[in-house]
């Protein structure tokens, strides 16, 4: 059944992107508990089983029904375009204890046996408890298995943002909807969204939260209720290779190519699926940065990339000379 969310005038005026580190981190346990999640991040689950199994993700994971609501108290939209851990989680361990109670109550139900099960009892008697045992559990899983890796993950999110904002910018909210995930559809000022649930909200002046998700795959999210602001959540572009050895990267380039530009200087430009900055490549190839600058700049003097300044960060992104050379096939 689908989900419609109607846009009014001024909705379209407050649409924002976001990258949420506290969402990344409930979404980590529910992969953890679904099989069909981990497809693209099998080579990371194995690196990271032995921390994950001294975990205990019981409690989370009775709140995460296979079809059904998951409270939203507990992972609420972000703060701001790039809000860190610690303040999310400061705001869900001030969340009201009625209001999470009956969040948590709604959740419980869509779990056969959990509103009767003894923790679904002891949570519901005691919210002011379970509001800290949750927290203090999502605080162990962020920095017990995504802080190692968050720099990885936080540069394909902001790469998500920055090639998105740009085509916002191209083809307008209605255009870039449908490109963001193909459930997703535009008809007459409301979003519609193949999904299991289904969810019916009109915006009310609040917007759209856009944010992108590495494991969220493959679902999108975008049941939020009030008094949270509307928000739409999807797969980031990328992630199939993001968890890829550096060294795998190096060698698919083209041997043409290698010869022609070396083989770091390959790696780099063949890395640039979307834009990006010398930090992020550098992390994902395994290089150092001022590697990475090097080849950077001798790209671009070749006219094989142009580079573009977004915020404190400069984005490199390939030329059609150089995404035709990256992908073997002649200008």
């Amino acid at each position: 059944m689908p989900s419609h969310l109607h846009f009014g005038q001024d909705d379209f005026l407050r649409c924002r992107f976001a990258v949420s580190p506290l969402w990344e981190t409930q979404e980590v346990a529910r992969t953890l508990k679904r099989p069909d999640r981990q497809g693209y991040h099998a080579p990371w689950l194995r690196r990271i089983r032995a921390a994950a199994q001294r975990l205990d993700l019981t409690g989370l994971w009775l709140l995460m029904p296979r079809r059904g609501h998951s409270p939203d108290w507990l992972c609420p939209p972000p703060l701001g375009p790039v809000a860190r851990f610690e303040e999310e989680i400061a705001a869900v361990r001030a969340a009201d204890p009625e209001a999470a109670r009956q969040d948590t109550a709604r959740s419980l139900a869509d779990t056969p046996g959990a509103l009767d099960s003894p923790r679904g009892r002891a949570w519901l008697a005691d919210p002011e408890r379970m509001i800290r045992e949750l927290s203090d559990a999502l605080e162990e899983v962020w920095h017990t298995l995504l802080v190692p890796d968050w720099p990885r993950l936080r540069a394909l999110l902001e790469a998500d943002v920055a090639f998105h904002s740009r085509r916002l910018a191209e083809v307008g909210l209605g255009g870039l909807l449908p490109e963001i995930d193909r459930r997703c559809g535009w008809r007459a000022g409301t979003l519609t969204i193949a999904s299991h649930g289904e969810h019916e909200r009109r915006l009310g002046g609040q917007g759209l939260v856009l944010m992108p998700s590495v494991f969220a795959w493959p679902d999108v999210v975008s049941g939020f209720d009030p008094p949270w602001q509307p928000t739409l959540v999807y797969p980031a572009r990328g992630i199939a290779g993001l968890w890829a050895d550096p060294a795998d990267l190096a060698g698919r380039q083209p041997e043409t190519l290698v010869r022609l530009l070396g083989r770091g200087r390959a790696a780099v430009l063949g890395a640039l699926d979307e834009p990006a900055a010398t930090s992020a490549l550098a992390q994902r190839l395994g290089l150092a940065p001022s590697s990475v600058s090097a080849h950077l700049t001798l790209l671009r003097d070749c006219g094989l990339l142009v580079a573009r300044r977004d915020g404190h960060r400069v984005l490199y992104e390939r030329t059609p000379l150089g995404t035709a050379l990256a992908s073997g096939g002649a200008p």
